[in-house]
């Protein structure tokens, strides 16, 4: 009888790497991170769009909500020959509506044209 014997390759062991950060490292590393994050943040955030010259409001006009009205309708009345969808969007934006419905009283800002 014969005996054969299987030969496995032996791992090799990884080497250690030879940084290694001690915790006044990482907080460092850490804050030298944040200062960067930070930094180009406050760069992106310093383009200011407003202007030292006062711009022209808007004529504007203040409607009530009657019993009945719509969003559409309030639109309609304001500018019968205009497109009604845009000055929707005109009352929305004036009044940061985060949707069309509207209640009976409510005081609206809309556009004087």
């Amino acid at each position: 009888m014969s005996t054969m014997t299987l030969h496995r390759p032996i791992p090799q062991a990884r080497q250690a790497s030879t940084l290694r950060l001690t915790r006044r490292g990482r907080l460092v590393v850490l804050l030298l991170a944040l200062g960067i994050v930070l930094g180009v943040g406050f760069a992106l955030a310093s383009g200011s769009v407003a202007t030292q010259e006062a711009g022209t409001p808007e004529p504007t006009r203040v409607v009530m909500v009657g019993a009945g009205d719509t969003l559409w309708d309030i639109a309609a009345d304001v500018d019968p020959e205009g497109d009604t969808r845009s000055t929707m969007e005109e009352i929305s934006r004036l009044n940061a509506l985060d949707s069309s419905m509207v209640t009976v009283g409510q005081q609206l800002i809309v556009p004087d044209e």
